[in-house]
């Protein structure tokens, strides 16, 4: 055993605010995608919601199976019991009567078991079906919410990356064009321009700089969009590669990806199997006009204290129970039509979701390959404009272009730069949602996407110095520093 004495409360106090301040100066490691969406599977709040409900609708299966299972009731029963007794009887007209009475007051002792086992309930056995496809549907609504899920994630992780990159493109903007203006103004202080070469530096800068903070407000606005999603703030988050292949999406078909939706898509599948529920409960009503079968036995012992009884009695009983509905008031009739109009409802249900799903998954497909050649064609008007500013700023110098010109250039210049971070990431957001129509997005599609992030390169949310950002609390508890346990594909 140690010799050394435990510390003492105060000691450990003394210690907190140096451990505090350590764990404030350790670096904080950026969270990368995969890391991110195991978080969000974890602690969704909708997810969870979804979750529960299939368990509950789960549950329900075993509920309607029980009246098909044997019932086996026992009862007891312990009474005191008072009688009064007082007759009288006349044996003919004109005589006399007799009266007779007594008093008794005596306790019973009951005891009964008994045991049903339907034989034939087509009612019950229905109810069970719709029970059963109620669990089918639910547990496809859950992989939606699943999918739905993991594109969520994924768009706003991928929105952080895309306000970064326009956000880099106000700030080098908003220096470029500062420096425009500081020149503008030493040369109208030696007098060789007018002052409305300042008055137009100053009016671009005004206009960088407001787009600066606006682009400054979406980075904070989308790092909170994904706080919502995992209940979890994250300080920085890995970059995405210069490197990621723009493709076209394979198979290179749209009607190949419109097949593989109406197979895979789980809302349209669920939509489907809403339509078997309504089959099913049209059946249950039907069953109201067929007879139930059951068998029986019962047993029952009862007992008491009366002083002319002695000993008990004992009943035993077995046998079979039919039962067949005649009229019910016409009640069976119209659960069978109201029951028809429902299935008629949700066969138009599943039709207005496939082909809106049709509608998407086209949308998307062409949005797709647009967004391929809008990214090429991005990245070379960037080569453009930069070539066009140098050739701008040649002529402001010798005098065949002015002032406004090289304003305009440099701000076409940065519009350009942003306009491709934009063009890249939606072409990364479609492609995610595309294979979410398709009913293909899952857990490995964004560990594929996962590979292409740059652990060296990360984005960091930098709030204002004022406490007004930082004052703010979290949305749900901080990373752990203990490992996520691991979330199957």
């Amino acid at each position: 055993m140690s010799s050394r004495e435990p510390s003492s409360p105060k000691s450990r106090l003394r210690l907190l605010p140096m451990l505090i301040a350590a764990a404030a100066a350790a670096p904080v490691q950026a969270a990368d995608l995969w890391t991110i969406t195991q978080d969000a599977l974890q602690n969704n709040a909708t997810l969870g919601a979804s979750l529960s409900t299939f368990q509950s609708v789960e549950a329900g299966r075993d509920v309607a199976r029980g009246s098909l299972l044997p019932q086996i009731d026992a009862t007891a029963q312990v009474a005191h019991n008072n009688s009064l007794e007082s007759q009288s009887s006349s044996l003919s007209q004109g005589t006399g009567g007799t009266t007779s009475g007594g008093e008794s007051s005596y306790n019973s002792t009951s005891a009964g078991l008994e045991l049903t086992q339907a034989l034939y309930d087509a009612t019950s056995w229905a109810a069970l079906e719709i029970a059963k496809r109620e669990t089918d549907q639910q547990a496809l609504l859950l992989q939606a919410d699943r999918q739905q899920l993991l594109y969520d994630v994924a768009s706003a992780y991928f929105e952080i990356l895309r306000a970064h990159e326009v956000l880099e493109a106000r700030i080098s903007q908003e220096k470029a064009i500062q420096r425009q203006l500081d020149q503008a103004q030493e040369q109208f202080d030696v007098g060789l321009v007018a002052v409305t070469d300042v008055n137009e530096a100053q009016a671009s800068y005004d206009l960088a700089r407001a787009q600066r903070i606006s682009a400054e407000n979406d980075l904070q606005v989308s790092f909170e969009a994904l706080e919502r999603l995992t209940g979890k703030r994250y300080d920085s988050i890995d970059a995405l590669s210069d490197d990621l292949p723009i493709e076209s999406p394979e198979p290179a078909g749209r009607d190949n990806w419109i097949q593989m939706a109406i197979a895979n898509n789980p809302n349209v599948q669920a939509a489907q199997a809403a339509v078997s529920v309504s089959r099913a409960e049209v059946d249950q009503a039907e069953a109201g006009h067929k007879p139930t079968l059951s068998a029986f036995a019962n047993y029952n012992y009862t007992d008491s204290d009366q002083d002319y009884l002695d000993g008990h009695n004992e009943d035993t009983q077995v046998g079979l129970q039919a039962t067949l509905p005649i009229y019910s008031g016409g009640t069976t009739s119209a659960q069978v039509r109201q029951q028809t109009y429902s299935l008629e409802a949700t066969q138009y249900d599943f039709e207005a979701q496939r082909r809106d799903t049709t509608q998407q998954v086209r949308s998307l497909f062409t949005q797709v390959m647009n967004d391929v050649e809008s990214v090429d064609a991005q990245r070379q008007a960037i080569v453009s404009n930069r070539s066009a500013l140098e050739a701008t700023r040649s002529g402001y110098e010798v005098g065949t272009r002015n002032i406004v010109d090289v304003l305009d250039a440099e701000q076409s210049l940065y519009q350009a730069i942003a306009d491709y971070a934009d063009a890249r990431y939606t072409y990364v957001t479609d492609m995610v949602e595309l294979r979410q129509q398709a009913g293909v997005l899952d857990t490995n599609v964004i560990r594929e996407l996962n590979q292409w992030l740059v652990e060296s390169q990360n984005v960091t949310l930098r709030l204002p110095e004022d406490g007004g950002m930082g004052a703010m609390q979290d949305i749900g508890e901080r990373p752990s520093m203990a490992p996520a346990p691991s979330t199957s594909p």
